[in-house]
């Protein structure tokens, strides 16, 4: 139950973060932010559908499953519902950081891609200096649920 209403609460959360942009400034930071949600509730979506199949010992699929993969793997309820979990919970996180990005004058979160798995948050992407490495890392730091963050962001100075 707890599961189920995990993964209501981040799609909600994510439904939400999308519609307040989608009303919002800049449409290409818009754009962005939505297709960074729509990334996440994607990849949440798709952990779900493959956690979903959890002991189908059907005959025909443990012969069709032999024959594609040479063995056949199903994992307990318990597992597959904490990665459901997880992956909610990643997508939640991408989506919070996305918004608080593109709510920051000083970071451009068109040139920041945000990307979480198991709490742990990489940065990549280019910013104007090493002042915005340090911004980027704080905003995601500062986030519900962010156990690391990790940066691959390059200075790369606007040309003006």
């Amino acid at each position: 139950m707890r599961v189920l209403l995990a993964l209501i609460l981040g799609l909600a959360l994510g439904g939400a973060v999308v519609w307040y942009f989608a009303n919002g400034r800049n449409s290409a930071r818009v754009q962005s932010a939505t297709d960074g949600v729509e990334n996440a509730v994607k990849s949440a979506g798709d952990a779900i559908q493959e956690k979903s199949r959890v002991l189908d010992l059907r005959p025909q699929d443990v012969k069709d499953e032999l024959a594609r993969t040479g063995q056949v793997v199903r994992r307990k309820a318990k597992e597959a519902g904490q990665a459901i979990s997880d992956a909610t919970a990643d997508a939640r996180i991408t989506a919070a950081i996305k918004g608080k990005l593109i709510a920051n004058c000083d970071l451009s979160a068109l040139s920041i891609s945000v990307n979480t798995t198991g709490g742990i948050v990489t940065l990549s992407g280019t910013v104007p200096s090493t002042d915005a490495i340090s911004k980027a890392m704080l905003v995601a730091m500062e986030t519900d649920g962010v156990k690391e963050v990790v940066s691959t962001l390059q200075v790369k100075p606007h040309a003006g």
